[in-house]
C-alpha cells in the first residue's frame, strides 16, 4: 500500500501548484491555435480568390477576342468572298495577309501563349498567324460546342491540356455550323496556367494545382505529383464544394487544404501545405513552456530532496540496512556523512556488522579447510587395482622372452604410475587426463588383445580443467565389469560433446551392461553416503565433480548405443564454471580422433 512520506508530500504540493498553470496554458494554447487557423484559412482563401480572378480575367479577355474580330472590316470582307475555284486572287491574298497581321497583334496583346484561327465555310479555308489552308468541315463540326472545350495530350511524358473556344457568326448558327459565315477559334495550352502556378507558389511552402474531376490535373512544375495524387483521392471521397477549408491526413502528416471553384472554367484551384509548417511557432512555444514547467518541477524536486535527504533518507537507509542484515547480507555498509547524529548511528552500525562478518568469515574458513581435507581424502582413495596384474603380465612375458611386450608394458605402466603418484594439482587439463586413460587402455589391451578403443575429443574440451583421476575410473569400470567377463570382442568409445552451456564426457562400451532398474539403483547410490559393498570409485568421481562444479555437475548412467553401459560426466561451462575451470590455450594436438586396434597399432586423424 502506498504511503505518503515527507518527500511524497512535498512533491504532491508542487504538482498541485503546477496543475492549474498547465490547464490554463492548454486552454490558452487551444484558443490561440483556433484563431490562427481561422486567420490562415481566411488569408489563404483571399490569396486563392485573387489568383483565381487573375486566371479568369485572362481567360475572359481571350474569350472576347472573337467578338472583336467578327466586327473587324477585313474579317467581314473575308467572310463575304465567294469563289468558284480554289485559288485566291491578288486581292484575296492581300486580305489574308492583313488578317494574319491582325491575328498576330491580337495574340501578342496577352502574355499568354495563344492561337487564333478564322474559318470561312464559304471558302473552305482557315487562316491563322502562321498560314492559311483548307480544312475539313465535317471534322470541324464535330469539335464545335458551346463554351470552353478541353482536350488532353502527352508532351514530354506529361499530360498537357488544350483549352479551345469556338465563336460563330451569326451566333444562331451554333447548332448548324455549315450555315455560319465565319467561325473563329481561340485556344491556349495549360503551360500558361502552369507559369502562373509557379509564380503563385512563391515561398515554396504552397503546392497549388488545378483539378477537374474526369478531366485531369494541372500541376505546378515543381509539384510533388505523388503526394498531390494521394490528396486528390482523399478529396474525391470527401467531396468538394465551391469553397473548402479542410484538414487532410496523409500517412503521418496532416495538411491544411484550401479549394476554390472557378465559375469560368469549372476547374478547382487547390492549395495545400503541411500543418506542421504553419504550427511550428506554436509548437516551439509549447516546447519552451513545457521545458520551463519541467525546469520548475526539477527545482522543486531538488528543494524537496535537500529537505528529505537530511532526515528521512538516513532513517530509511538504516531501516533497509537492518533488513538486509536480517536477510543474511553481511556486506551491507552505511555511508557516513557529516558529524550529526545519523553519522554516529551509521558508524556504530558499520562497526557492529564488521564484527559479525569477521565471526562468520572465521567459521567459513574452517568449513573450507574441512572441505579441502575431504577432497584430498577422496582423491587419495583412488588406487590402481590392476597394478599387481601388470607385474604378473611382465613376469609371464619375461619367461616367454617377449621383450617388446615387457618394454611396452613397463613404459605404459611407468607413465600411468607417474601420473597417479605425482598428482599435486587440484585441476588438470582434460587432454592430460585422457592421455592418462590412453596409457591405462594400452595396458588393458596388452592383457586382452580383443579390446579396441577410440577417443574423440574437441579442441575446446581438451583445454578445459577438471579434477584429476575422474575419467579413468569410468573406463576401468567399463573394462572390469563390462568387457572382461564376456568372451566377445570388446569396444570402448570415449568422446566429448557440448550441449548449450554444459560439457559432456561420454564413455560407451559393448559389455554386459545393466538393466534399467540396476541403472536407477546405481544412480541413486551416488548421492548417498558411501557403502562398502558398492565401492568408492564411481561415488568418489561423482562427489569430486560436484565439489568443484556445483550441484548441476555429476555422473549419470544410461544404456549405451553399443549395447553395454554409457557413463556420462557432466559439468557447466557458464561464466562461473569457466572461471573455475581456468581455460588454457588448446594444445596443438587438440580435436584428435585416436583409435587403437587389437594389435596395438594407432590410427590417428584430425
Amino acid at each position: 500500500m502506498f504511503k505518503f512520506n515527507f518527500y511524497t508530500k512535498i512533491l504532491s504540493i508542487i504538482i498541485v501548484l503546477l496543475i492549474p498553470v498547465l490547464i490554463l496554458y492548454v486552454y490558452s494554447n487551444q484558443t490561440t491555435t483556433g484563431v490562427l487557423r481561422e486567420e490562415l484559412n481566411q488569408s489563404n482563401y483571399n490569396q486563392l480568390t485573387f489568383f483565381q480572378n487573375q486566371v479568369n480575367t485572362n481567360i475572359e479577355m481571350i474569350s472576347s477576342w472573337p467578338h472583336l474580330l467578327i466586327h473587324d472590316p477585313d474579317v467581314a470582307s473575308f467572310q463575304a468572298i465567294f469563289l468558284k475555284d480554289k485559288v485566291l486572287n491578288l486581292d484575296g491574298i492581300n486580305l489574308v495577309k492583313r488578317i494574319q497581321t491582325k491575328l498576330g497583334l491580337q495574340e501578342s496583346s496577352s502574355n499568354w501563349r495563344t492561337g487564333l484561327s478564322i474559318y470561312s465555310p464559304s471558302l473552305g479555308r482557315v487562316v491563322s498567324e502562321n498560314g492559311a489552308g483548307l480544312y475539313d468541315q465535317k471534322k470541324l463540326n464535330q469539335l464545335i460546342k458551346d463554351g470552353w472545350q478541353v482536350s488532353k495530350k502527352r508532351s514530354y511524358g506529361k499530360d498537357q491540356f488544350i483549352f479551345s473556344l469556338y465563336t460563330l457568326s451569326p451566333f444562331s448558327s451554333l447548332g448548324n455550323p455549315e450555315t455560319a459565315n465565319t467561325i473563329i477559334k481561340v485556344e491556349f495550352d495549360s503551360s500558361n496556367i502552369q507559369d502562373m502556378l509557379d509564380r503563385f507558389k512563391g515561398d515554396g511552402r504552397k503546392e497549388p494545382f488545378y483539378y477537374k474531376k474526369g478531366v485531369g490535373v494541372i500541376y505546378n512544375r515543381t509539384a510533388n505529383e505523388e503526394l498531390s495524387g494521394n490528396l486528390i483521392s482523399k478529396l474525391e471521397k470527401m467531396g468538394l464544394h465551391e469553397v473548402d477549408n479542410l484538414t487532410v491526413k496523409i500517412g503521418e502528416e496532416s495538411y491544411l487544404v484550401h479549394a476554390v471553384l472557378s465559375q469560368t472554367t469549372g476547374w478547382y484551384l487547390i492549395d495545400y501545405m503541411p500543418l506542421s509548417d504553419m504550427m511550428s511557432p506554436i509548437y516551439s512555444s509549447n516546447r519552451l513552456f513545457y521545458i520551463t514547467v519541467v525546469g520548475s518541477l526539477l527545482v522543486g524536486l531538488i528543494g524537496a530532496y535537500l529537505l528529505h535527504s537530511q532526515v528521512q533518507v538516513p532513517i530509511l537507509q538504516l531501516v533497509q540496512a537492518f533488513r538486509r542484515l536480517k536477510d543474511g547480507d553481511y556486506a551491507v555498509r552505511l555511508s557516513v556523512r557529516g558529524s550529526h547524529e545519523f553519522a554516529f548511528l551509521s558508524s556504530q552500525f558499520n562497526l557492529m556488522v564488521e564484527q559479525i562478518q569477521e565471526l562468520f568469515e572465521k567459521v567459513y574458513v574452517e568449513q573450507l579447510h574441512v572441505k579441502e581435507a575431504r577432497l584430498k581424502q577422496l582423491q587419495s582413495q583412488i588406487n590402481p587395482h590392476f597394478f599387481y596384474n601388470c607385474f604378473s603380465f611382465i613376469t609371464s612375458m619375461a619367461k616367454l622372452r617377449n621383450h617388446e611386450a615387457v618394454v611396452a608394458m613397463a613404459h605404459n605402466l611407468s607413465r600411468y604410475y607417474r601420473y597417479t603418484t605425482r598428482q599435486e594439482r587440484d585441476l588438470v587439463p582434460l587432454s592430460e587426463e585422457v592421455e592418462f586413460v590412453q596409457y591405462y587402455l594400452n595396458i588393458q589391451q596388452m592383457r586382452m588383445p580383443r579390446l579396441t578403443f577410440s577417443i574423440v575429443m574437441s579442441s575446446q574440451a581438451s583445454s578445459l580443467l577438471i579434477p584429476p583421476l575422474v575419467v579413468q575410473p569410468l573406463v576401468e569400470n567399463a573394462v572390469l565389469h563390462g568387457i572382461e567377463p564376456q568372451a566377445e570382442d570388446g569396444i570402448i568409445h570415449i568422446l566429448t560433446e557440448r550441449v548449450g552451456s554444459y560439457m559432456y564426457l561420454i564413455v560407451d562400451d559393448n559389455g554386459l551392461g545393466l538393466s534399467r532398474e540396476a541403472i536407477t539403483s546405481l544412480t541413486s547410490t551416488l548421492d548417498k553416503p558411501v557403502e562398502e559393498d558398492h565401492g568408492y570409485g564411481l561415488w568418489n568421481v561423482h562427489q569430486r565433480i560436484r565439489l568443484h562444479f556445483g550441484e548441476d555437475a555429476g555422473l549419470e548412467f544410461s544404456l549405451s548405443p553399443l549395447g553395454g553401459l554409457r557413463a556420462v560426466l557432466k559439468w557447466s561451462l557458464s561464466t562461473e564454471g569457466e572461471h573455475a575451470n581456468g581455460l588454457i590455450e588448446p594444445s596443438p594436438n587438440s580435436n584428435i580422433v585416436k583409435t587403437e586396434g587389437p594389435d596395438g597399432s594407432d590410427i590417428t586423424s584430425r
